[in-house]
């Protein structure tokens, strides 16, 4: 049989695939064999667009970044930028929870996402913050994140919303006493 004309899928339909595969069915229902099947494709027709899994849940992780509002890192003071895009992003792994496993299990790699972080790494290094607590101070943020998401996901408790509020403005408060700590007082 020929090849047809027009391709039949794409990479972002492949992922848009996944994703609607991983919210009905959980993480575990990824597999090539169950995208290709809801593409109504073979398997190995997904290699022409995508090298494996590790790529599709690096472009899972594409997706939820598209869907978060990194212009709140343009903010100012820096505590009002991180606040916004750590609920932005709350909001958008909260829309797929059952995604969040998968994207836990392995390094981030893809550019977009790596260029998402150097947006609020510059916001950090502009407030005055060093060097070395760059990456704890996001990894902070996201550990906050990441559980919040999970306890929404597993239906544990009513007041998520509410925990997560109290939690992000304790950390932010902390970190800001933190950076004053190290002799830069700045906050704008």
């Amino acid at each position: 049989m020929a090849r047809p004309k027009q391709a039949l899928i794409s990479r972002d339909g492949i992922l848009r695939a996944a994703l609607r595969l991983v919210d009905e069915h959980g993480p575990d229902a990824l597999s090539t064999n169950r995208i290709a099947a809801e593409l109504g494709v073979k398997g190995p027709s997904l290699y022409n667009h995508v090298s494996g899994r590790d790529e599709i849940i690096e472009g899972l992780r594409e997706l939820l970044t598209a869907d978060m509002d990194l212009a709140a890192a343009d903010l100012r003071p820096w505590t009002l930028a991180c606040d916004r895009v750590a609920r932005s992003y709350r909001a958008s792994f909260a829309a797929h929870p059952h995604v969040v496993p998968l994207l836990t299990a392995q390094p981030v790699r893809s550019p977009t996402v790596l260029a998402a972080y150097d947006k609020v790494f510059a916001v950090l290094r502009e407030a005055g913050w060093p060097e070395d607590d760059l990456v704890p101070v996001v990894r902070a943020i996201e550990y906050l994140v990441i559980g919040s998401v999970h306890d929404q996901a597993t239906g544990l408790p009513d007041d998520a919303e509410r925990a997560f509020d109290i939690g992000l403005s304790a950390l932010i408060d902390g970190l800001e006493r933190r950076l004053a700590g190290h002799g830069d007082a700045r906050t704008s």
